[in-house]
């Protein structure tokens, strides 16, 4: 099983000015294309090129000599899900009452949810991810440095922001805040409804 590159489902200029074209062509095109081909080359006549991208996630995870395998196909699952976390569609920006209404219930306001994230993703030091997620039906924000992602028992990622300097250097400079203010007015509440919505 070869892993594949996804096509982005706007176009590059959709998020303009918040994500310039340019920075697709580089986040997207360089990027992501590289941990993608990095992935393939390293699953290539193994057992793992019959595996799935989150299973050979999780066959990597922890283990030394898995190492640079498990940072190429965990950059490929986690740059798709910050694909996925935005949209050009006025009405998947939307947030679905019931979704809301947890927000409320475990943020105590969607300000204070907004808040914990914008502050999460300034605070992470160095390269990494913001994460919205649900950890058994409760809403959290966290972050991971790098490569990591949080998936485990009853974690299951709702949302993510890309705080690599690649996602918003071109754009924004060091200015990684404004950045992540400006990402939240473009995120995708329907992918999050979708996935707070999946089994495990």
């Amino acid at each position: 099983m070869t892993i594949q590159l996804k096509s982005l489902h706007f176009s590059m200029n959709a998020l303009e000015p918040i994500v310039s074209a340019k920075t697709f062509e580089f986040h997207y095109g360089k990027h992501y294309a590289t941990y993608v081909n990095n992935t393939n080359d390293l699953i290539a006549n193994t057992p793992m090129q019959d595996m799935d991208l989150v299973s050979i996630i999780r066959h990597c995870s922890g283990k030394e000599e898995f190492q640079s395998l498990f940072n190429n196909a965990a950059q490929v699952f986690n740059h798709e899900f910050f694909w996925n976390s935005l949209t050009d569609k006025a009405e998947n920006k939307i947030i679905p009452d019931v979704l809301a209404e947890h927000i409320v219930r475990d943020f105590g306001s969607y300000e204070a949810f907004e808040t914990t994230l914008l502050q999460t993703a300034v605070k992470q030091f160095g390269s990494g991810w913001a994460w919205l997620i649900s950890d058994n039906g409760v809403l959290k924000v966290v972050s991971t440095s790098n490569a990591m992602l949080p998936m485990g028992q009853g974690i299951k990622p709702l949302l993510c922001i890309d705080v690599w300097e690649h996602a918003y250097y071109l754009d924004y400079q060091n200015r990684r805040a404004d950045f992540v203010k400006a990402v939240m007015g473009v995120l995708n509440w329907q992918f999050a409804w979708e996935n707070y919505n999946k089994g495990e």
